[in-house]
């Protein structure tokens, strides 16, 4: 728990610059702190209730003191002592004269750090889910917009039957709905350790009760209650399970892994021309190229979605080599990685809604690049229409494969206009198929229109109306 000085030293970013003051706050010195006070007086009220001789005035100094930290007591403490939570509890029990014998009894440090970080990891994971919402609220909002609008698809990174701008927004918008579920199990999922005590055994809480099996229990499921958890993990060593740290991780890097995607698509479309992220008045984009405008939030996106990606094999060991009922080797990994982890996909979702809620679209480029392609897509109805006015299907097909690649031949080494429906229009093959019929880009895009309104209808519209107020948690995009 020791503070850095304040002379010039290493800043995380992750709190400098990139996440929000609402999750840096939760993995803040003072906040666990104070939940570690809030489990010792739950501690000790629970034991007094089930018959310990605990009194009112030690119960009275301890909640006097639950938000008032002497944090540079604690930091001495821990300097001489060389252990955080004996040097919180030698620090609060001089705070809590009175109180000190009972604080902390029965209990091995887990209780407090185990209990808290399950604590905080249930808040920073609800707020994790406040921000996905907010997140598809935006990009459903987008989609909604530009269901109708015809723009060209691409497979392979090529050019592919149309799609519609909103139709391609629904892909980006379940990959974070299959995300939002995955956040809710976890939630449902997670429990509290509770008093489990030294490895487990529960042996110092039924001495404490004089060997009353019940009680033990009792107060184990109480405690978890008053923690606001559904039940206490059904076993445990000193620890709970790291695999729960591996879970939560893996979850968030799925979201890490779909921001990646939605974000690098943007950097693409940028990169065509036909969607931009929101570019401020004064925003500078190149320090050098003053008129470049480049894509630097969804790049931001990018390197912090990576960075998360990067620690999901860190819990997974950490849990494989958790040497029988518990190795502190887990302890300085935890502290890195769990924290860093909600903050970099905390900042990752601010970026997303930023960027979401500020979309530019260009609809006349969309429209160009897709006429230009439109040719090559009209070829298969072109064919179709030929046979239907009395061509055969086989020389039809050959008419049409040696014009396209003189037409493709031509933009390509010419940089010339694709004119493919000029030379099937001159050619004898299709002299009675009418080429203006085929040059809607509406006539390609299939279902796409209608797909986005019955996903936003019966998908999206059952997560806005349970969520309730998205929108509480701020989406400022601070450098």
């Amino acid at each position: 728990m020791t503070q850095p000085n304040t002379e010039s030293v290493y800043e995380n970013p992750l709190i400098s610059r990139y996440s929000s003051r609402e999750m840096a706050r939760l993995f803040s010195t003072e906040h666990r702190i104070r939940l570690w006070r809030e489990l010792w007086i739950i501690l000790a009220e629970t034991e007094k209730e089930l018959g310990l001789p605990i009194t009112e005035t030690q119960l009275i100094q301890l909640k006097a003191f639950r938000t008032e930290l002497n944090l540079d007591v604690a930091n001495a403490y821990e300097r001489k002592l060389r252990h955080d939570v004996m040097a919180q509890v030698h620090a609060y029990g001089d705070q809590c004269p009175d109180a000190r014998p009972i604080i902390h009894l029965g209990a091995t440090s887990c209780y407090v750090t185990d209990n808290s970080d399950l604590m905080i990891f249930r808040d920073a994971m609800q707020m994790v889910r406040k921000r996905l919402v907010a997140c598809i609220e935006a990009l459903s909002g987008f989609a909604k917009k530009y269901a109708g609008m015809p723009c060209l698809a691409y497979t392979h990174l090529q050019p592919a039957q149309p799609t519609t701008v909103g139709k391609r927004a629904t892909l980006w918008i379940y990959d974070l709905v299959l995300d939002l579920e995955e956040v809710d199990h976890r939630l449902d999922s997670l429990l509290a350790r509770s008093a489990k005590g030294t490895t487990g055994t529960q042996a110092s809480f039924l001495q404490l009760f004089d060997g009353d099996h019940e009680k033990v229990r009792e107060l184990e499921q109480r405690i978890a209650a008053k923690l606001g958890f559904p039940a206490a993990y059904a076993v445990t060593g000193q620890t709970y399970t790291r695999k729960v740290d591996a879970f939560l991780v893996d979850c968030l890097t799925g979201i890490a892994v779909s921001v990646h995607k939605i974000a690098t698509d943007l950097r693409i479309l940028a990169h065509k021309k036909e969607i931009e992220e929101p570019f401020e008045e004064n925003q500078i984009g190149s320090s050098a190229m003053a008129y470049k405008r480049n894509p630097m939030r969804s790049e931001r996106m990018c390197s912090l979605a990576r960075f998360v990606m990067s620690m999901q094999s860190s819990p997974a060991m950490t849990a494989a080599t958790q040497w029988l009922e518990r190795t502190l080797d887990d302890s300085a990994n935890r502290r890195l990685v769990l924290p860093q982890a909600f903050l970099a996909v905390d900042a990752c979702l601010v970026l997303l809604q930023n960027v979401s809620q500020g979309l530019v679209v260009y609809g006349k480029t969309i429209e160009k690049n897709l006429r230009e392609e439109l040719p090559f897509m009209a070829t298969e109805s072109l064919l179709m229409a030929g046979v239907a006015a009395g061509g055969d299907r086989q020389h039809l097909h050959e008419v049409i494969r040696v014009h396209s690649q003189a037409a493709a031949l031509r933009v390509k080494q010419e940089g010339l206009a694709n004119d493919l429906l000029d030379r099937l229009a001159a050619d004898p093959a299709f002299a009675k198929v009418s080429i203006s019929d085929v040059l809607s880009p509406s006539q390609y895009t299939g279902r796409a229109e209608r797909q986005v309104s019955e996903f936003l209808e019966e998908v999206i519209s059952p997560i806005v109306s349970q969520s309730g107020d998205s929108g509480a948690l701020s989406a400022e995009v601070r450098v």
